[in-house]
């Protein structure tokens, strides 16, 4: 599974920001052909992403390089694909999926465009942003519609529109949809990648928040300031206090219940039993795949 503690977006047309990032230490950098680009400059994007390819990710310190690309329904996501997809990406975010076939059509025109331009097949990775009514109901069978899928994110901006509903900081008029998303990643096997926090300058509820969608099941953030990159990193790390603790469950459970016929142990007072010594697991398996992704 890929790490996805931080997925930063940067607008593709604007040139300065483009500029900066290479430098910019997300787990995913995503550079953005849709709502942060207006439509007389979707085509200039096109072209910095293009020669960001070219320069063969130059000095980029994020680890996976994804493009945002237009909905199905706005007639643009085909030339999004064609400008694109080239070696050096890694995936490609689908804005405002709404079912499977979306998912179905995107990995179809992918897989004709590896095969003509000489890409390993099936290499590309599909995330999918749920940020409309109907992309929250069927967002299980959106991503188990490709194995190409490998995370959902929920946008709570588009979403709450859709929903006719003003967003707020409390975000109550979130909750289904924000709980439902992350169950679908984790019944589909994908990361699940909370939706952005608007308000960036307001680091403790930034805190706050992410550590709420940390206890739904998320494993990451979609970021949109720099700022955000540590804090978030520092939330989807297991802490140094858990992981003593995972190692401690793992070795008394191993030595003291498995290698002895038993089902349950005790540790630092407390009950040991296989759910136990399977989240202690998780949580080590989870830091080897972060130090792996950052070696």
């Amino acid at each position: 599974m890929a790490v996805m503690r931080s997925v930063l977006y940067v607008p593709s047309n604007n040139e300065k920001m483009v500029g900066k990032a290479p430098s910019l230490a997300a787990d995913i950098l995503t550079l953005d052909l849709e709502d942060a680009v207006p439509p007389s400059e979707k085509e200039a994007g096109r072209k910095a992403i293009q020669e960001y390819l070219k320069s063969s990710r130059k000095g980029q310190t994020a680890r996976y390089l994804y493009v945002r690309i237009n909905n199905w329904e706005t007639q643009m996501t085909n030339d999004d694909l064609e400008a694109i997809v080239y070696p050096g990406l890694d995936g490609v975010c689908l804005a405002k999926c709404g079912c499977k076939e979306n998912v179905q059509r995107l990995a179809w025109k992918l897989e004709e465009l590896e095969q003509r331009r000489g890409i390993e097949v099936g290499s590309i990775g599909i995330q999918l942003l749920i940020e409309t009514a109907k992309g929250v109901i069927n967002a299980y069978e959106a991503a188990t519609a490709s194995p190409r899928v490998n995370s959902l994110i929920f946008g709570a901006v588009d979403y709450t529109k859709d929903m006719r509903v003003n967003l707020t900081s409390e975000g109550q008029e979130q909750l289904y949809a924000r709980f439902y998303t992350a169950v679908a990643a984790r019944a589909a096997g994908c990361v699940a990648i909370d939706c952005p926090f608007v308000a960036f300058k307001d680091a403790e509820g930034f805190k706050k928040s992410t550590e709420e969608g940390h206890q739904m099941g998320y494993e990451g953030r979609m970021l949109i300031h720099p700022s955000q990159v540590v804090p978030s990193h520092e939330i989807y790390t297991p802490s140094a206090e858990s992981v003593e603790w995972a190692e401690g469950v793992k070795k008394v459970f191993e030595e003291e219940g498995l290698a002895k016929g038993k089902a349950a142990v005790t540790y630092m007072g407390k009950m040991v039993d296989t759910p136990v010594y399977d989240n202690a697991m998780q949580i080590l398996n989870t830091m080897a795949e972060i130090k792996a992704a950052e070696a």
